[in-house]
């Protein structure tokens, strides 16, 4: 068996907040522990998470400096000891949402330029990659790499919110506040569960486009209207929607979309707005029937909903590839993370070269 140990490779380090991430070609693979997995990336998803984190909104940073990236795709190069769950050649999927396997230990890395570098269970900002047993599930041979990718946070979420926790009745109203990764994801998955009416809500015209384009049937301009006012215009006797889904990450818009349903009806934020931030929200309508909570990566279970995904993929009821919008290298990651914050792209994808 090939031993990697030593052997360098490309990645973008956060060594201070509020700072462009630095791209080192100097970071060294240790030794691989119980249930770690080398993976060689092939493709990694940038999402608001990472953007939140460089920027310092996550609040306190005890880790600096580190890797980041928390979806991507990939080819296993080698196994720790104890994993069972994939192989060497076997295509994957990393997310940071946990499946099955071993909690490994994360790893340390070095680098000739800042030394020491701390990573989490899964990074995807780099490279190359040693992730837990447990945050990576094998990517189905018809998936692409590049949609795999998005396969680790952003589909995997969007959908989850759907299928797992929002399980909205057939011939409902469904609006969808936000139209990132999360928010386009969980706009599709809607489609097949043949809503009555799918409202998307953003400020920006080529997403919302984009979102018309995919099978939304009203799209409003949060930016051009006010969205609360506009969606009860569009349900029976102004009521408001029955469902609302907020992927946004602000908490005004999270308060829009609890305004903008019915009493009995259900809002979901899966956004995570910086910390210390508070929404405003009336508890007389808690009291008439409106319910709000937070999803954590949409209570997806990678292992199964991976597989479910890729046969929606297979049978061409879903195409996630319009959600991919540009390509960029590791040496332009914050050019990428640039373009993303100034909503010039949807999802960026980091494309690393092959070997």
């Amino acid at each position: 068996m090939t031993d990697y140990t030593g052997l360098k490779f490309k990645g973008a380090i956060l060594r201070k907040l509020k700072k462009p991430l630095f791209v080192s070609s100097e970071l060294t693979i240790p030794p691989l522990k119980r249930g770690q997995i080398l993976v060689k990336l092939a493709y990694s998803g940038i999402c608001k998470s990472q953007i939140m984190e460089i920027e310092g909104k996550r609040g306190e940073d005890k880790y600096l400096p580190h890797l980041l990236g928390h979806e991507g795709s990939g080819v296993v190069v080698a196994v720790g000891p104890g994993v069972k769950k994939v192989k060497p050649k076997n295509r994957v999927v990393l997310t940071w949402i946990k499946s099955k396997g071993i909690d490994a230990d994360t790893p340390e890395f070095h680098d000739g330029c800042c030394g020491k570098v701390n990573a989490g269970k899964v990074t995807t900002f780099n490279e190359i990659a040693i992730i837990s047993e447990n945050r990576c599930v094998p990517l189905p041979d018809h998936i692409p790499m590049d949609v795999g990718a998005l396969l680790g946070c952003a589909v995997l979420t969007g959908f989850g919110i759907i299928t797992r926790e929002l399980r909205p009745k057939k011939d409902s109203t469904i609006a969808i506040f936000g139209l990132g990764g999360i928010g386009m994801s969980a706009l599709i998955a809607c489609l097949s569960l043949s809503p009555s009416k799918l409202i998307a809500v953003d400020i920006n015209s080529k997403k919302l486009k984009l979102a018309k384009a995919l099978g939304a049937t009203h799209c409003i301009n949060a930016a051009k209207k006010n969205p609360e006012e506009e969606i009860k215009k569009l349900t029976p006797d102004t009521l408001g929607a029955d469902y609302s889904v907020d992927c946004s990450g602000f908490v005004g818009t999270i308060e829009q979309a609890f305004n903008s349903i019915r009493r009995g009806g259900k809002t979901i934020f899966a956004s995570h707005p910086e910390a210390g931030a508070k929404i405003s929200i009336d508890p007389f309508e808690l009291i008439n029937g409106k319910t709000i909570y937070g999803s954590w990566g949409g209570s997806s279970l990678p292992d199964l909903d991976i597989p479910l995904i890729g046969k929606l993929i297979k049978s061409q009821k879903i195409n996630l590839e319009k959600l991919i919008s540009k390509k960029y290298t590791i040496k332009n990651i914050n050019q990428a993370i640039s373009d993303f914050k100034e909503g010039k792209v949807l999802r960026p994808l980091i494309k690393f070269e092959k070997n």
